[in-house]
């Protein structure tokens, strides 16, 4: 009889919102409560892959390793970022050095993560014949050949704990058996 007289345990729920400002808050409360919108997790099934199921471990493009950087980030997945990190040829001392950068790295809340772009570049040959590469407005420069780069670095934008203090951090990308990983 007692038991029936017991409430039922609460059903705690961590939700993810986020604010006009882009905070995103964790609560279990409703968004509304906290003045945001309700900010669904990252799922394989998202935009990013087309809509099709995809299984973790090759990022083929520069978008999807884009998105697992900041999925892992983003829920502060370790594992998750040393899953798009290129190992080859890494000793264990060096491989548990890097993990813990990797933790540090994981456990900062992401601000934005991009891709770099070499810089830009007109080259000029012999024969008065131009090539544009990287930001150079191509539109400046009739006739000129248009050359697409290659990005050479992601840019991970982070705080500190303490919420105000910037931190940047530069992965080198590699591309190995016909994907995308990064390195530090």
């Amino acid at each position: 009889m007692a038991a029936m007289l017991w409430p039922p345990p609460a059903d705690a729920q961590i939700r993810r919102c986020t604010r006009p400002d882009g905070e995103v808050v964790f609560t279990d409360r409703a968004c509304a409560d906290v003045g945001g919108v309700a900010r669904p997790k990252p799922s394989v099934h998202s935009p990013v892959y087309g809509g099709k199921t995809w299984a973790r471990g090759c990022s083929r493009s520069l978008r999807d390793l884009i998105f697992e950087v900041t999925a892992a980030i983003d829920s502060r997945d370790v594992n998750r970022l040393a899953a798009v990190y290129n190992w080859t040829g890494m000793s264990s001392r060096n491989g548990y050095a890097v993990l813990g950068r990797l933790d540090v790295i994981a456990n900062r809340p992401l601000i934005d993560v991009s891709a770099v772009l070499p810089a830009p570049q007109l080259s000029v040959d012999a024969g008065g014949g131009m090539t544009v590469s990287g930001a150079v407005d191509a539109q400046d420069y009739p006739g000129a050949t248009v050359v697409r780069r290659r990005p050479v670095a992601l840019r991970v934008e982070q705080v500190l704990s303490n919420g105000s203090t910037p931190s940047r951090t530069m992965f080198g990308l590699r591309r190995h058996m016909g994907c995308w990983w990064i390195v530090l």
